[in-house]
């Protein structure tokens, strides 16, 4: 079976495209499953750029919290780049959102709860994650979430994915959950505009719909400086007035105007996250074929895509 720098052994693609490549691994000596993330060629050309990958991913491995997804390694092979990471036996946000359709509020308001508990963990430490959105967080079968890609979002951004544009080296995010300085310049912005995003994944989870999903890219990144999105009432009549104002504050166009930390976010949900919620179903998260083929350890597709066509 395929192998990378001795001490992983391929298992499965779990991912191409958007998602960058990534694979299921086990470590050979640890029997441990992994996901591996290959940096793009793009990014590990330039020796400063990659550098400064190295240098925020040790950051970010120093990051331990039930919310986050932990990286373990990063190291090369033959000239490829990657990192590796928590396998995570779940869904995405964005996946279970399309599966089932909008979230019940109080489930939305856990999740939400959770995801900022993460980014509050990174924020003690200085990190700001710049990419927030459904599909960057992970919903495990116990009902815990996982933020992915924390603090490495310039290196991981997904200029191919649909809903993303990298517009310039330094706009980095995705165009439907991006905050409004932060189309100005990723570079100096600070939590909350991950405040932000988490509220636009807030308001996809509630109603089914991005907040400005109709609009072209550019004139998303536009209507987010200028216009409130429809409120979230209109598409989902059911939810709390409360909780709506909640979501509301969170995208406040204004930094100052939303809540200053995500442990305020926290804070503001505990009403809600008070009341229990039930795991995900075995419907939302049937058995999961790339476990089923860990268990017999075969490489399967990877013998034809392999590391060497990352």
């Amino acid at each position: 079976s395929l192998r990378i720098a001795g001490k992983y052994r391929l298992i499965d693609r779990l991912g191409a495209g958007g998602m960058g490549l990534v694979y299921l691994c086990e470590h050979i000596r640890m029997k441990r499953l992994v996901a591996l993330k290959v940096l793009p060629s793009s990014q590990s050309r330039d020796a400063a750029n990659l550098e400064r990958f190295f240098r925020e991913a040790q950051a970010v491995a120093a990051l331990k919290h039930p919310n986050i997804v932990q990286a373990y390694d990063i190291d090369a092979d033959s000239g490829i780049h990657y990192l590796v990471m928590e396998y995570i036996d779940g869904i995405n946000l964005e996946k279970l959102t399309a599966n089932v359709g909008p979230l019940e509020p109080v489930r939305a308001a856990h999740y939400i709860a959770q995801a900022a508990e993460g980014l509050q963990h990174a924020a003690d430490r200085g990190l700001v994650h710049r990419d927030i959105k459904p599909s960057n967080l992970l919903l495990d079968r116990d009902g815990c979430i996982k933020i992915l890609d924390m603090g490495l979002a310039r290196f991981f951004n997904a200029p191919f994915d649909a809903a993303s544009q990298k517009l310039d080296a330094a706009i980095i995010g995705t165009a439907d959950f991006i905050a409004p300085e932060q189309a100005l310049n990723s570079q100096n912005v600070d939590i909350r505009a991950d405040i932000y995003s988490l509220g636009c994944t807030f308001y996809f989870l509630l109603t089914g719909r991005a907040p400005y999903e109709e609009a072209s890219v550019t004139q998303k990144l536009m209507l987010h400086q200028s216009r409130d999105p429809m409120p979230i009432r209109d598409y989902a009549p059911h939810v709390d007035p409360r909780l709506a104002e909640v979501v509301q504050r969170m995208m406040a166009k204004k930094p100052e105007d939303r809540y200053a930390l995500p442990a305020d976010v926290t804070a503001a949900l505990a009403e809600w996250i008070a009341l229990p919620i039930a795991p995900p179903s075995s419907e939302e998260l049937p058995v999961n074929p790339h476990l089923t083929r860990a268990e017999g350890r075969s490489p399967s597709t990877l013998g034809r895509t392999g590391m060497a066509g990352a």
